[in-house]
């Protein structure tokens, strides 16, 4: 079990994400993928991936660091999710790729191994990985997690984070001061007064998840509830039936507006296809372009939304 002892200025400063961390993403759908029977929530996840070889191609550099620096259910370095990435994949790169070399050696030490390649390379290949197990499959990921956010923002707003941190029962205990959380290990972490961020993960199976160095600015990964892990009628798997996967994608994307060159990111396609994608949406009064400067943010209608949401 893992006692995280709160102090009244740590239940002052103890946030809520609204999104999931990519880098713990990454992490998580690694071990994920390493189960030979995944949860039933994630099937459609890895058939898509089984069908996709270019996706696969593209995450096996990072599955084979993860493999060697993150075997299941031991030692993770916690180099691998740094506090950075809470501001998106870009910074949690950034602070891979800064890790001072002292950080580096004692993490690996910590657990014998070693890095067979150098920062630069493990964060691009950690980049690729996440392009690949996850962004591309927004539309799978990101209204569960939002569904899931939603509730508990309303819990915090009617009750406070007490009531909270009374949530994320039975997976959390919540007994003033101390909130008691199923985990693998027993530890004591005692937060000090830095506050607790809770971060909701589409990947996170059973328990949460935290940092090895309890130094660290503390975080709990929680897996969302299980009544989030359905999809409304009308998105999703259903939606992609009725548009094709990849507009279903973008559409699901749009949730939070974005450009043309974003969302090809995310959902690792071509600026052009990208672009015939969009037009096609737009023509049928889903969403919205406008060009601001050199780029072109696009957003949902309010049929768009309606659609997206079931209506």
């Amino acid at each position: 079990m893992l006692r995280i002892h709160f102090t009244a200025e740590d239940i002052a400063r103890t946030r809520l994400s609204t999104v999931a961390d990519p880098l713990w993403e990454v992490l998580l759908s690694h071990f994920r993928l390493g189960e030979t029977t995944p949860p039933i929530h994630l099937r459609p996840w890895t058939a898509r991936l089984r069908a996709r070889p270019d996706l696969t191609a593209l995450m096996r550099p990072g599955a084979a660091f993860l493999a060697g620096l993150a075997p299941r259910g031991r030692y993770v370095p916690d180099l691998l999710t740094p506090a950075e990435s809470a501001a998106g994949l870009d910074a949690g790169l950034d602070a891979v790729r800064a890790t001072d070399p002292r950080r580096l050696w004692r993490e690996l030490d910590t657990a014998a191994r070693r890095l067979p390649a150098t920062l630069p390379e493990l964060a691009r290949a950690l980049g690729d990985f996440h392009r690949a197990a996850v962004g591309a499959h927004d539309d799978l990921i990101r209204a569960r997690v939002e569904a899931d956010v939603a509730a508990r923002t309303g819990t915090l707003l009617a009750g406070g984070v007490e009531a909270l941190l009374r949530g994320f029962a039975p997976m959390m205990r919540w007994r003033r001061p101390v909130l008691e959380v199923r985990y693998p290990a027993d530890r004591d972490l005692h937060l000090g007064g830095r506050g607790l961020r809770f971060v909701p993960s589409f990947f996170c199976d059973r328990t949460p998840v935290s940092l090895a160095d309890p130094d660290l600015p503390p975080v709990l990964v929680y897996p969302i509830a299980a009544e989030h892990r359905t999809v409304p009628v009308g998105t999703g798997e259903s939606l992609a039936g009725l548009m094709g996967p990849t507009r279903a994608a973008v559409l699901a994307a749009l949730r939070h507006s974005a450009s043309t060159t974003q969302l090809a990111t995310r959902l690792h396609t071509s600026l052009a296809s990208m672009s015939r994608h969009t037009k096609t949406l737009r023509q049928a009064g889903l969403i919205t372009s406008t060009r601001r400067g050199p780029a072109v943010l696009h957003g949902l209608t309010p049929l768009g939304r309606r659609l997206l949401d079931g209506g």
